[in-house]
């Protein structure tokens, strides 16, 4: 018999965040299950637990407010919290930069003080990026939509992910990439780590429009099909990125690590351009020039579009 969210400490839902009670509800759900006792400094006391992270009565007590008054804020049944009792309970919940600024913005929502606006989602990458994505190799880059569905690389972006672009155009997106095809889960070192990251980036990004129809698509595929991405998006960790590091276990080039980007594209709805740098006269710079030398569909067109 499945769990409630009484009793577990996290929410019922399809995986989109649909479900009764409000988004503000469903996060501090998700967020208190992943706070021990231990981790603020309070006794786990005795007996069995049946919530695997703070109760909520021990999270009112750290953040000041009554339990009663957390209760209804979780249940959606408060909705015009102040912003110093997001802040407390911030702090409580050990929340830090985009997660923090994710239960300030949710707040918001609740509270119906403003309304989040639904962001267009562009397809269309703009011939002046095109012409950047063939002016940067042999670097390998990218341009992602908001829900990571790929839309336009140049040669060795292509090459930097093999299978992704045997896929119809509509199901190329980088987190299906990473969780439902055989490359994609071994071409990623930690892959538990990467998939983790990019689970807590798409958290971040699309936020904003939890029930636009792509995003709820992919996310109810992934749930179906992936264990491990419905645990990981059940923690609701949000994190966007603004570039780091990855080592790849490429097939065709051998292992390199590479340094990366993430830059937003303006006036396109969401549109980020990735792009994959190595150290000059590295083994790993060796590894992206063959990675763009070897690359398939040289000279041609970098863009991808949904009804090709």
């Amino acid at each position: 018999m499945a769990r409630t969210a009484e009793s577990n400490g996290t929410s019922t839902h399809n995986g989109t965040g649909n479900g009764s009670g409000t988004e503000l509800g469903r996060y501090l759900r998700a967020r208190r299950a992943q706070v021990t006792p231990a981790d603020v400094g309070l006794p786990a006391g005795t007996g069995l637990r049946r919530t695997p992270g703070l109760r909520r009565e021990e999270l009112a007590t750290l953040a000041g407010v009554s339990v009663d008054y957390y209760t209804r804020l979780e249940r959606g049944r408060e909705t015009n919290p102040s912003p110093a009792v997001i802040d407390a309970i911030g702090r409580a919940l050990r929340l830090r930069g985009d997660a923090h600024e994710r239960l300030h913005d949710l707040a918001e929502l609740a509270s119906g003080r403003v309304s989040e606006p639904r962001p267009t989602t562009d397809d269309v990458v703009r011939d002046s990026v095109l012409r950047m994505l063939e002016g940067l190799r042999p670097m390998p880059a990218y341009v992602v939509g908001r829900f990571n569905h790929m839309l336009a690389a140049n040669p060795a972006g292509r090459a930097l992910m093999p299978g992704l672009w045997d896929w119809p155009a509509e199901q190329r997106n980088v987190t299906r990439y990473l969780f439902l095809h055989p490359v994609g889960r071994e071409l990623y070192v930690p892959w538990t780590e990467t998939v983790a990251q990019s689970v807590a980036h798409l958290r971040a990004v699309g936020g904003a429009d939890p029930d636009d129809p792509r995003m709820t698509a992919l996310i109810g595929e992934l749930m179906l099909k992936s264990p491990e991405f419905a645990a990981i998006w059940d923690r609701y960790e949000v994190r966007e990125r603004g570039g780091g590091t990855k080592t790849f276990a490429h097939p065709k080039v051998g292992e390199m690590t590479l340094t990366y980007e993430v830059m937003r594209l303006a006036r396109t709805g969401g549109q980020r351009l990735v792009v994959y740098q190595a150290a000059a006269g590295s083994a790993d710079e060796d590894a992206v020039l063959k990675l763009d030398a070897g690359a398939p569909g040289r000279p041609g067109d970098p863009r991808t579009t949904y009804d090709e």
